[in-house]
């Protein structure tokens, strides 16, 4: 459950989802995202859905980034990027 904004430096609530922007993550048992494969006994591979949310402020500025061994980081958004939306 989403309960405040992915960036660790803001404390802006989850309260609304046509607020900020809402990420899916397909993460795997060992916390990577898309990376390793592990099939669970029904064949299917074992994973689970993660949601994190960036608040209007940092969605503006940031995105979100999986790092091996440091799990879902903030990323600044490129020029490009941010003109884009």
């Amino acid at each position: 459950m989403v309960s405040k904004c992915a960036n660790p430096a803001c404390s802006a609530p989850f309260r609304y989802l046509h607020e900020g922007k809402l990420f899916r993550m397909e993460m795997n048992p060992d916390g990577a995202v898309d990376t390793l494969h592990v099939v669970a006994p029904s064949g299917k591979p074992a994973k689970h859905t993660e949601f994190f949310w960036l608040c209007d402020e940092c969605a503006i500025r940031m995105t979100l980034a999986f790092e091996k061994g440091g799990g879902i980081k903030t990323r600044p958004l490129t020029r490009a990027l941010r003109a884009a939306s």
